[in-house]
């Protein structure tokens, strides 16, 4: 049976996102393997890579658990799906530390500067980003396939990704203004929110990844 692996490094929220990837591998021939193992990792047909808390813990628990290289295999090679701060670790550096990322992706990661700032309604912004929120998608993809430009998913989230080339923003979310909440690249896809919080919507995202054939 072809298998997806759900990397396990200690920084992931991985109950809840191991269950909405198995909801949605129903009937699809795949097997959801959580996993601490590099070999599993590698063995796997697709990979989903979570995150969550401060950059610099999640990319040292990476290193530490010797997870890192088959990571680096898999994004090279075959279907990943980063979340969250999962999402963050594929590009070149953070602000949070500061600290450095994987480098799939050029571009960094910044903090949100929104301090005095008012919305709409005459209310503080507050970070992090905590809650429900539109995503716009900013380019065709297969991920995306029967998701509504313009659906609600979930965030929480103090810092956001801005690639280097505007190509690999796959989605965009506005919150004090545009930042991207979706990545793509090649064999890679990655959101700042989370789909396993997301409802239909986000399950929906996770059925077009087990079926993406980039």
């Amino acid at each position: 049976m072809k298998s997806v692996a759900v990397v396990d490094y200690g920084m992931g929220n991985l109950r809840s996102v191991s269950q909405a990837v198995l909801h949605a591998a129903q009937g699809s021939g795949f097997q959801v393997v959580i996993t601490s193992r590099p070999d599993e990792v590698r063995a796997a047909e697709r990979v989903v890579l979570p995150g969550q808390g401060a950059m610099p813990d999640c990319m040292r628990e990476l290193r530490e658990s010797g997870l890192q290289p088959a990571v680096l295999e898999a994004a090279a090679s075959k279907p990943l799906f980063g979340v969250c701060v999962g999402m963050q670790m594929l590009l070149d550096r953070s602000e949070e530390g500061p600290s450095q990322g994987l480098g799939l992706i050029p571009g960094e990661v910044r903090r949100f500067r929104l301090e005095g700032r008012l919305q709409a309604d005459g209310s503080r912004f507050k970070v992090p980003q905590m809650g429900w929120n539109q995503v716009w998608q900013a380019q065709p993809h297969p991920v995306w396939d029967g998701v509504a430009d313009g659906a609600w998913f979930y965030f929480v989230h103090s810092f956001y990704a801005c690639p280097s080339d505007a190509r690999h923003s796959a989605g965009e979310t506005d919150y004090g203004g545009r930042f991207t909440a979706a990545l793509a690249r090649d064999n890679i896809f990655a959101t700042q929110f989370h789909p396993e919080k997301s409802a239909d919507a986000g399950l929906a995202l996770y059925r077009n990844f087990l079926r993406w054939n980039p």
